[in-house]
């Protein structure tokens, strides 16, 4: 059972919810939080040879940041929850550095995400950590990333932008 109810603090959602559950929370300082990994969840959209193996099925490095990012999310918003991104504030990621995939996580992995806060502002927080799988394979390794929280009413909506497009 997850300490936290995750669509209460992310607007994420099937199938772009990669965060299944928070096992620990301390607000504002650090998170642990739990994903199983499972073939027929979307990210393994490849057709692969019939004897790829597992090897081939290597969940993408760029989902797992996302996992990653969504972790770090959740202890942002811990304290004030917002899941519905047209009001309140969005989390904006506006800087990811020194990130490193060393390691393959395979359908029946279950990674944990272990995430600290750096630094707090009003408005923004740096996070470092590390996700590492049930056998204690260190997988990803997070030296910095930068979250940013702005007002729903300050982000232009979509229709505007293509307007302007529709104008040129």
């Amino acid at each position: 059972m997850s300490l936290i109810d995750i669509p209460a603090v992310l607007p994420h959602r099937h199938p772009m919810l990669l965060v299944d559950e928070v096992l620990h929370l301390v607000e504002g300082q650090e998170l642990t939080a739990r994903k199983a990994i499972a073939l027929d969840r979307p990210g393994y959209y490849v057709d692969l040879p019939e004897n790829a193996g597992l090897a081939g099925c290597a969940y993408p490095p760029a989902l797992l940041l996302e996992s990653w990012c969504q972790a770090a999310g959740i202890l942002a918003t811990a304290h004030q929850p917002s899941p519905d991104v047209r009001v309140g504030r969005v989390m904006l990621v506006t800087s990811v550095s020194h990130v490193r995939a060393c390691g393959d996580v395979l359908p029946g992995d279950v990674i944990e995400h272990r995430v600290r806060v750096l630094r707090a502002f009003d408005e923004a927080m740096t996070f470092e950590g590390e996700t590492v799988t049930g056998d204690g394979r260190r997988v990803l390794e997070v030296e910095r990333v930068v979250m940013t929280m702005r007002p729903a009413a300050s982000l232009r909506r979509v229709e505007q932008h293509q307007e302007t497009f529709d104008d040129e």
